[in-house]
């Protein structure tokens, strides 16, 4: 598979720079979809259209085992710096984290796929919206979960392109592969008054302040110093006028985690330091929102069905361990269904590293072969029973 999807390059490239000049953020990835539902009907693949919204499903062959693989279609309300014939042709909008890359692997991979013979069926699952939610907090993943993307579906693969990665190398390992993520938002309430009488207000701002430190210390001092977590603020807002102390603060952040556990603590330990603001003669409002999706887990008997295909077509030396990480990833809503396991495709461009979510972020194309052959070769190893066996 890697021989042939190295044979299909320039088609890889094509599409990879079609879909990077024309980026669509969450949910509303309409020509994206368009092309990917045409290109796999083209194949000779069954296509739904809509599925979560503006998600595509493709499926090659018939009945059972049912093998998935999900590639993320969205772009980033970035405005693009690179100086590349492929530039985004959309204002403000770019694909800053490869989705792109991911968009064009599969759609190579349904291209090598539908010229093979194989028991059981292949689900190709193009995904809206993994980098934003909708109005009620759901993504892209769980969207399409809803919609029926997940029944009858014994395991499930994805990629992710990484920049700190060289082109070649694949970082896998069994276990937690994603942190899980939470985002609170409140308002620290205070009485305003004129800048030059402090003394006559309750200052929101002292209050934050407060506020603030006892955040910043439940990393540090409330939770087990062997528990990966984070907790950030990124926005704070408050007053109009240099001397008026306002009657309110807003402020939101987020909340990173690898253990269940781990998330409820965070939880306990915001709210108390928000309890910080009546002992100040304040008040608060506090909203802690819940991710829809889990964390995601890489099973076992799919890493190795992976770590033999990755050895065979690269060799041993190409895998290397993966970065833990607290970025957050919906792709749990999937492998959360099914066993499952997501790896990391290195993409570094070697004289000038791109970083995701980055103005300038890109990728060396070279990786869109390597990227396909390992999904197709894994895909037809495990419809052709060359594995170990799966339980749903």
């Amino acid at each position: 598979m890697l021989k042939q999807a190295r044979e299909i390059e320039g088609k890889l490239i094509t599409w990879r720079r079609d879909f990077h000049m024309h980026p669509e953020l969450g949910f509303q990835e309409t020509r994206t979809a368009g092309l990917v539902a045409d290109t796999l009907e083209s194949l000779g693949l069954r296509v739904r259209r809509g599925v979560g919204r503006t998600g595509v499903i493709g499926e090659l062959g018939e009945g059972s085992p049912t093998i998935a693989i999900r590639a993320d279609m969205d772009a980033l309300p970035i405005q693009e710096a690179n100086d590349i014939e492929y530039v985004s042709q959309v204002p403000s909008v770019m694909h800053a984290c490869g989705h792109d890359a991911h968009t064009a692997i599969l759609l190579g991979v349904a291209t090598l796929l539908s010229k093979e013979k194989f028991p059981g069926s292949v689900r190709f699952l193009f995904q809206p919206a993994e980098e934003v939610d909708d109005d009620e907090g759901i993504s892209g993943a769980p969207s399409m979960v809803a919609d029926g993307a997940m029944e009858g579906v014994d395991m499930v693969l994805a990629l992710h392109v990484d920049s700190d990665a060289s082109v070649g190398d694949i970082q896998l390992d069994s276990g937690p592969s994603s942190g899980g993520v939470d985002s609170f938002f409140a308002t620290i309430i205070g009485k305003g008054g004129h800048g030059a009488s402090p003394h006559k207000t309750v200052d929101p701002f002292f209050i934050t302040s407060h506020v603030i430190q006892a955040l910043y210390g439940i990393t540090s001092r409330r939770l087990d110093p062997f528990a990966p977590a984070v907790v950030s603020i990124g926005s704070i807002h408050g007053g109009g006028a240099e001397n008026v102390i306002p009657e309110r603060v807003e402020m939101s952040g987020t909340i990173r985690y690898m253990e269940q556990k781990v998330q409820q603590e965070i939880h306990t330990e915001i709210e108390r330091a928000f309890k910080i603001a009546p002992v100040l003669g304040g008040d608060y409002k506090l909203k802690i929102e819940i991710d829809s999706s889990p964390i995601i887990i890489n099973d076992q008997q799919v890493v190795d069905l992976l770590t033999s295909v990755i050895t065979d077509l690269l060799g041993e030396e190409h895998i290397v361990p993966l970065k833990k990480s607290l970025g957050a990833e919906d792709f749990g809503s999937f492998s959360d269904l099914a066993p499952g396991a997501m790896f990391r495709l290195g993409c570094k461009i070697e004289e000038d590293v791109r970083v995701h979510h980055n103005p300038r972020f890109d990728i060396d194309e070279r990786c869109l072969p390597i990227g396909t052959g390992i999904l197709a070769e894994a895909a037809l190893r495990f419809l052709r029973k060359e594995h170990l066996h799966f339980e749903k």
